[in-house]
């Protein structure tokens, strides 16, 4: 399930997603950049990160921070789980925070290192309600880092983000440089202290979730080097390269041996050990 934030949350939120997966078996689940960071609070049982060679389980906080990915992170869960992911926009966290996301770059970070004491309370009172109150709960928490903060210019970032995004990442440095009027250097700099990518990987990113949208929006008779080509690859190899960076696996297996959660989390079939 999706929610929308509040009218004034928007720009630093995308939106809210609740997810249960009901299932007591052990289930595995990968996490990919779709050029976000993401708030995750787990209200039922933790998700594990892995298991050593002790087979010592490693389990996640309970809630956590995760941010711009280099690839794909792979979680468990061996219990029913609840999932409410807070899913910011490119620069949300840096400009609610005022923290640089280059520090949250492909790392999970326990909440209570970022957040003050509140954010306790929050995840205590997100347990036992509904999702109608828990996305009033998340609003009215955001709302207050809203209050907190210093304004900041975002002028060059939001400049940016709207040229990368209507071209769907499909645009060089040189033409993002000419379109803004700032250097290639200061774009790099900005982009690594608001979204914790520079503006190339950022790009690749955006360009993969329009071949995604692509993907499942396809008629029946489209075959994949099309999709391929609609969405800026310059082959399908280059393609398959570039998803398998991102996702570990091929856009057929995507398609056939996964389960799609959300437009970056997938329960990968059929269900492995550790």
């Amino acid at each position: 399930m999706q929610v929308s934030p509040s009218k004034e949350l928007s720009q630093y939120i995308k939106h809210y997603l609740f997810l249960d997966n009901t299932e007591t078996a052990v289930q595995k689940f990968r996490l990919f950049s779709d050029g976000n960071t993401g708030l995750v609070f787990s209200v039922k049982s933790k998700l594990i990160s892995g298991i050593n060679k002790y087979e010592v389980k490693e389990y996640l906080p309970a809630s956590f921070l995760y941010g711009q990915l280099n690839g794909f992170k792979d979680l468990y869960s061996e219990n029913e789980i609840t999932l409410i992911i807070v899913v910011f926009q490119p620069s949300g966290i840096n400009q609610l925070l005022g923290i640089p996301a280059s520090e949250f770059h492909d790392s999970i970070i326990p909440v209570e290192d970022i957040f003050d004491k509140k954010i306790t309370a929050l995840q205590d009172s997100l347990i036992q309600q509904n999702n109608q109150i828990r996305a009033e709960l998340l609003n009215c928490f955001f709302r207050s880092l809203i209050n907190a903060k210093k304004s900041s210019n975002q002028f060059i970032i939001d400049h940016s983000l709207n040229f990368i995004i209507a071209s769907k990442g499909h645009f060089s440095i040189k033409q993002l440089v000419e379109y803004t009027g700032y250097t290639e250097r200061h774009l790099e700099r900005k982009f690594q202290e608001c979204i914790g990518l520079n503006p190339k990987k950022f790009g690749n990113v955006v360009r993969l979730h329009h071949f995604l949208k692509l993907l499942k929006d396809k008629p029946d008779n489209t075959n994949l080097t099309t999709i391929c080509y609609d969405a800026g690859f310059s082959d399908q190899s280059h393609l398959i390269k570039d998803f398998k960076k991102h996702t570990g696996i091929t856009p057929t297996e995507y398609v056939y041996s996964t389960g799609k959660l959300t437009n970056n989390l997938i329960k990968r079939f059929p269900s492995s050990s550790f």
